[in-house]
């Protein structure tokens, strides 16, 4: 059976390697099994990329085979990856843009997100995934936050009122989720919008989307969907959205009457 293709690249790299030098050291998949205290086709899983090569079965590979630490080295690039590989290439953009936009609809824009709300997102996701790569995920999403302390970098969000309404992970998450957008909102680069429910029905109603402005003033759209991601650099798009996000904005309500909103939705729960 070959590699699953979602499979992670450095786990098939490692479980490759592990293959070529456990027979270049003439040594059966079945001796490393028994040494290594596995059953066979849990080593076979990992030679093929199916399962993330351990770090016991690298340690025990590399002294069979005499590898000198070369195999034991790789378990460090084995970790799940933070982020979903379709927004790596948007995460590079976000870092080093000087003016980001957002609408969302369902849920908080993940810069705003606190931990708890954030892992109970990560730990929903469809097709369910473990728990480190839950909590890999989490991690990669605090840090991405480091980014709201540029105060020299402007942050614009508008978010709809059934996000703030849906109760995700419970009354106490959402508390405090909603408390933390009153913090974050006090920040003198960031505004915080709500759109009332009912308002802006047209461009409101299609999803959420995101525009950023890099140093260069090249400007970027990015939407994502149901396991689909689009990053746009061509004008008519990004112009699109920057059009929309500017109807939107005029229909949510100011940032103090937005705060009045949040602390009342908090209020309630």
């Amino acid at each position: 059976m070959e590699a699953r293709p979602d499979a992670p690249m450095a786990w098939r790299l490692c479980g490759n390697q592990i293959k070529l030098w456990r027979q270049a050291a003439n040594v059966s998949r079945e001796e490393l099994a028994a040494e290594a205290g596995y059953g066979v086709e849990a080593v076979r899983s990992m030679e093929m990329g199916r399962r993330r090569p351990s770090q016991h079965l690298l340690q025990v590979a590399d002294a069979m085979f005499g590898a000198n630490g070369k195999l034991e080295s790789a378990h460090p690039y084995l970790e799940p990856d933070r982020y979903a590989n379709r927004i790596r290439e948007y995460m590079g953009i976000e870092a080093e843009a000087v003016a980001h936009h957002w609408y969302d609809v369902l849920v908080i824009p993940g810069l705003l997100q606190t931990e708890d709300y954030a892992r109970v997102l990560m730990a929903s996701h469809c097709p369910p995934v473990d728990d480190e790569t839950v909590e890999a995920r989490v991690a990669g999403r605090l840090e991405r936050q480091e980014l709201l302390k540029k105060q020299t970098t402007l942050f614009s969000f508008v978010i709809h009122e059934a996000a703030l309404r849906g109760l995700v992970g419970g009354p106490e998450v959402m508390k405090g989720q909603l408390n933390h957008l009153l913090e974050v909102g006090k920040l003198r680069n960031v505004s915080i919008q709500v759109l009332p429910l009912g308002q802006g029905a047209g461009p409101a109603i299609g999803g959420p989307f995101s525009v950023l402005e890099t140093t260069d003033h090249r400007v970027y759209g990015y939407q994502e969907g149901q396991g689909a991601s689009m990053l746009y650099t061509d004008l008519d798009r990004v112009g699109a959205l920057t059009k929309r996000h500017s109807m939107i904005r005029m229909s949510a309500l100011d940032a103090e009457s937005s705060a009045e909103l949040i602390r009342r939705v908090a209020e309630e729960l």
